[in-house]
C-alpha cells in the first residue's frame, strides 16, 4: 500500500512540476513577444522621426524670404529646394485617414503623407496615429507669425501595429528642428 501512495505522491509532484515548466514557458514567451513588440513600438518612432527630422531640416533651402505657406497643428507646407535643381519645391506633411493604413490590425493606424509639389509619397504606417506641428520664436515661445518663426516642433503618437494581451502599446515621439534657412 505505502508503494502505492509513493507513486501517486511521484505522479502528484510529477504533473505539478511538469505544469510549473509549460507556464514558464508560456510567460518567457509571452514577454519576449511583448519585448519585441515594444522595441519595434520604439523603431517604428525613430523612423517617423528620422524621416521628419531629414525633411523639416531642409526648410527654405534656396527658396529666399517666407518659406512657409501653411503652418497648422495637423498640416504644414513649405517651400524647400529638395533635389537641388535650382526650383523650389513646395512640401507638405499631414495624416492620411485611416482606411490608408492597410495590412495592420491596429483600427487608429494612419499614414504619415509627404507631397512633394503633386508626387504624393505614402510609406507604411508603421503605427502613427498623431501627429501634431507647433511653432516657436527665438526664444521658444509659442508663434502664429510665419515671420518669427524659428523651431517647429513634431510630436508624434505611435502605437503597436499587433495588440498584446488585447491591448495596444503606444509611445510618444518629440522632436524640436531649428531649419538653418529660415
Amino acid at each position: 500500500m505505502s508503494v502505492l501512495l509513493d507513486i501517486l505522491g511521484s505522479v502528484v509532484i510529477a504533473g505539478i512540476l511538469l505544469l510549473m515548466m509549460f507556464n514558464a514557458n508560456i510567460y518567457q514567451s509571452n514577454t519576449r513577444f511583448a519585448s519585441d513588440s515594444e522595441l519595434q513600438l520604439q523603431q517604428n518612432a525613430r523612423t517617423l522621426s528620422d524621416i521628419l527630422d531629414y525633411d523639416l531640416r531642409k526648410i527654405g533651402y534656396e527658396c529666399g524670404n517666407n518659406p512657409i505657406i501653411e503652418a497648422d497643428s495637423e498640416r504644414f507646407s513649405y517651400f524647400a529646394d529638395m533635389n537641388r535643381d535650382g526650383k523650389p519645391d513646395i512640401v507638405t506633411y499631414f495624416l492620411s485617414d485611416t482606411s490608408y493604413a492597410r495590412g495592420t490590425k491596429n483600427p487608429n493606424d494612419r499614414v504619415l503623407m509627404r507631397v512633394v509639389n503633386t508626387d504624393t509619397i505614402a510609406g507604411p504606417s508603421l503605427g502613427l496615429t498623431r501627429l501634431r506641428f507647433s511653432y516657436y520664436d527665438k526664444f521658444n515661445n509659442p508663434t502664429s507669425d510665419f515671420n518669427q518663426l524659428d523651431f517647429v516642433r513634431a510630436e508624434l503618437w505611435v502605437e503597436s501595429i499587433e495588440p498584446i494581451n488585447n491591448k495596444y502599446f503606444f509611445t510618444y515621439w518629440e522632436l524640436t528642428i531649428n531649419p538653418r534657412n529660415l
